[in-house]
């Protein structure tokens, strides 16, 4: 088990890097966004391709951040049932999840995009649109999406495993709604009693 952990670890740092880098990529598809709005009000000038590079810039960094979002277990998931259960069924829950569902799902993708990506770049695909940028890059993040995904997959598995049989702490302690808006409410109390105790003379 701790050779599976220490792959398991590994894959954790690889898209906790991955995820924490293309985040800025909101911020750039942002100033793209607004430097094109300007040019075209200001100069009556637009390009399909600066409408294309936000559209890329948005998806590298949902799909690329999309294994992290799985690490930091920040997917939305609708927890009323969930949450009425054991954390150790909660686990099983997620591990039957992860091997029924997520990972048929993402090695299914990126089989097929595979050949899709590879077609797109041999043939120099370009965009339908006039003045459109080349598709293939787009096609191969997504197929790099599903791959970190899938990788990620596999860490899960590889945790709910070893935490299920006592070989490691859980590091995502399960919080129901409930509990987290009790525990928020808490916190702004203890900071309007700190202010309250600033301001009073």
């Amino acid at each position: 088990m701790a050779g599976l952990l220490a792959l398991s670890r590994t894959i954790d740092r690889i898209n906790e890097f991955i995820g924490r880098w293309v985040s800025w990529l909101i911020l750039l598809a942002i100033l793209v966004s607004a430097g094109n709005a300007v040019i075209r009000k200001v100069f009556d000038i637009s390009s399909n391709a600066w409408l294309e590079l936000q559209w890329y810039l948005f998806g590298a960094a949902f799909m690329l951040a999309s294994a992290y979002t799985l690490k930091q277990n920040d997917h939305i998931r609708i927890d009323i049932v969930y949450g009425m259960f054991s954390r150790r069924a909660q686990h099983r829950i997620d591990l039957l999840g992860h091997l029924l569902f997520l990972m048929p799902f993402v090695v299914l993708m990126v089989i097929y995009f595979v050949p899709y990506v590879s077609l797109s770049f041999h043939s120099g695909e370009m965009s339908t649109n006039a003045g459109g940028l080349i598709v293939w890059p787009a096609k191969a993040i997504l197929l790099v999406g599903f791959f970190l995904l899938a990788l990620q997959g596999v860490s899960e598995i590889i945790k709910k495993i070893a935490i299920m049989r006592g070989d490691m702490d859980d590091p995502n302690p399960f919080v129901s709604a409930h509990e987290q808006a009790e525990l928020e409410a808490k916190a702004l109390v203890e900071e309007a009693k700190a202010i309250a105790g600033e301001v009073r003379p």
